[in-house]
């Protein structure tokens, strides 16, 4: 921490003497260096130990440095990094925890430094790391070390008051209990629930008895529920955080932001911009699961990598996304499909022209709890809000969203369109009733469809294939967008399928009410055209 004098309030003449002088003390400039400084000043004395650039001096780029300055900065106890796999991520972490294991900034005696990664192997490539730093110092120096390869996997420093660092698996009950100065948590973001949050929750209970920092780092999870997203979208206070993520919707293979995730790639660390290019082209050819995974791993972007069970990858919906300029026009007849939530979810609507494939969807919530408290709750951080913004969520009613006057708001969206029919599930037959009629929508047919195995293995394949025919347009919808990430199906011993949630806390209503529209659009769209027989008069 850098040290100065405090200038001296400045002295004024008494009265009488004529005009008196004011006089401060000049700020001395410090010698006295950072803990970034240190930190950073000795890694760059290492030697890279594996690699093409194995026994090469360890060189910072630029991102690592501005990491560094932020995590050791006085004010923080928590730093978050989430960047892209490949850029020295652990290599990074490991070179912080030898240099914590031998009191650089904190010469605290018995220092206590805690790895942790999601399985044995994980924590040993780190553990792997230091001992590689380690060989890279003078001889004298590595003659204080003690390396433990066996059950546990530990280096011991005796000089400097001592230190010993761990490297464990995420597992809470190896390390309640500790007091550590420096505890970093590889890969958060995959990391098993449960075990991971008990962990987490004990390194972070025993830092305040040393002043120690907690490091997270990890490339960018699946979803904003995980608890590392929610470390990067609601940091608390005292927490620094560095996310190097693209933005939503670009191609796969798009060159900026692949350094935006990678910023490595440009300074000569980890892959190339070249490689990454080219790994994205391979990943876009496979499509699926391939594809799902590149843009989570080396795009770092908040991608499902769930192959064998989602409704559609995001590639394959945003295949569906236009410009407004280029969204088909409202012509021909319009279904409307319904999903009616319960007393605290949401109510969706889906309008589809089977004609022209122009599909559009908004959703409702009631108006207690708000949309910031239901984004805390559901793990979207404010996301709801965003959606209100953007004109897709509404809130209507008090405590539940009335049936009747949501969906005559919501029929006025799509003023001037013939509604042609109104689909919805069976199951709720009676609050459609009550609810078309309260709407004045009582002459308007209503097609009645399951959400089971029957029709609902039916309903998703006829939209999966309008979609991939390229039959289905909308404008970029961040509703439709979360929808489709939440939602996965369920698969029978006989290959059908249902909807479901991907996790508990999802809300896959608008993604339920567009099957339903595309659906029956498809069904009408494949039924022959009847010609009517020429008059004839006899």
């Amino acid at each position: 921490m850098t040290v100065g004098l405090v200038p001296m309030p400045p002295k004024r003449s008494r009265a009488g003497t004529g005009g008196g002088v004011l006089r401060s003390l000049s700020r001395k400039k410090s010698k006295e260096k950072t803990a970034a400084e240190i930190a950073i000043a000795f890694l760059e004395t290492l030697k890279i130990p594996e690699g093409p650039n194995a026994g090469k001096p360890l060189k910072l780029a630029e991102f690592q440095k501005s990491f560094v300055r932020g995590a050791l900065a006085p004010e923080n106890m928590v730093a978050c990094l989430s960047i892209g796999r490949g850029n020295a991520k652990t290599a990074l972490s490991a070179g912080l925890a030898a240099a914590a294991v031998m009191g650089k900034w904190d010469s605290q005696p018995k220092r206590e430094i805690i790895l942790a990664a999601r399985n044995r192997d994980q924590a040993k490539t780190a553990f792997n790391f230091i001992t590689g730093f380690i060989e890279s110092l003078p001889a004298d120096e590595q003659e204080l070390f003690t390396i433990r390869r066996g059950s546990r996997l530990e280096v011991e420093y005796s000089g400097n008051g001592g230190g010993l660092a761990r490297c464990i698996a995420a597992d809470g009950r190896s390390i309640l209990g500790g007091a550590p100065n420096l505890a970093i948590l590889d890969e958060r973001a995959a990391w098993e629930r449960e075990k991971g949050d008990l962990l987490e929750n004990a390194i972070l209970s025993g830092l305040g008895k040393r002043g120690g920092k907690a490091l997270i780092i990890s490339t960018s999870a699946p979803d904003d529920a995980n608890t590392f997203s929610r470390w990067l979208d609601e940091p608390p206070p005292g927490t620094y955080t560095q996310e190097h993520r693209p933005s939503f919707g670009l191609p796969a293979d798009d060159a900026e932001s692949l350094l935006v995730a990678n910023p490595g790639a440009a300074e000569g660390i980890g892959a190339s911009l070249e490689w990454l290019q080219a790994q994205a082209r391979r990943a876009i050819a496979r499509g699926g699961s391939a594809l799902s995974s590149f843009r989570n791993l080396n795009r770092n972007e908040r991608v499902s990598t769930e192959d064998r069970s989602v409704l559609v990858t995001v590639d394959e919906w945003m295949a569906a996304e236009v410009s407004p300029d280029d969204l088909p026009a409202r012509e021909g007849e319009c279904i409307l499909g319904i999903d009616l939530g319960g007393s605290r979810s949401m109510s969706a609507a889906a309008f589809y022209w089977p004609a022209t494939g122009r599909l559009e969807a908004v959703g409702t919530f009631p108006s207690k709890p708000g949309l910031a408290d239901r984004g805390a709750s559901d793990g979207v951080s404010g996301r709801y809000l965003e959606m209100k913004e953007r004109g897709e969520l509404s809130v209507l009613g008090e405590n539940t969203v009335p049936p009747g006057p949501w969906l005559a708001s919501v029929v006025a969206l799509v003023d001037g369109s013939t509604i042609s029919s109104i689909v919805g599930d069976r199951f709720r037959h009676a609050e459609f009733v009550e609810a078309m009629q309260g709407a004045g929508l009582s002459r308007v047919p209503f097609i009645w469809r399951g959400f089971g195995w029957k029709d609902g293995s039916e309903d998703i394949e006829r939209f999966r294939r309008a979609l991939f025919d390229g039959h289905v347009k909308t404008r970029p919808s961040l509703l439709l967008r979360s929808a489709m990430a939440d939602a996965i199906t369920l698969i029978d011993p006989a290959g059908n399928a249902k909807l479901a949630k991907g996790r508990s806390l999802g809300r896959i209503d608008p993604a339920a009410a567009t099957i339903l529209a595309v659906a029956e659009g498809s069904r009408r769209m494949a039924r022959p055209t009847k010609k009517l027989r020429q008059a004839s008069w006899v």
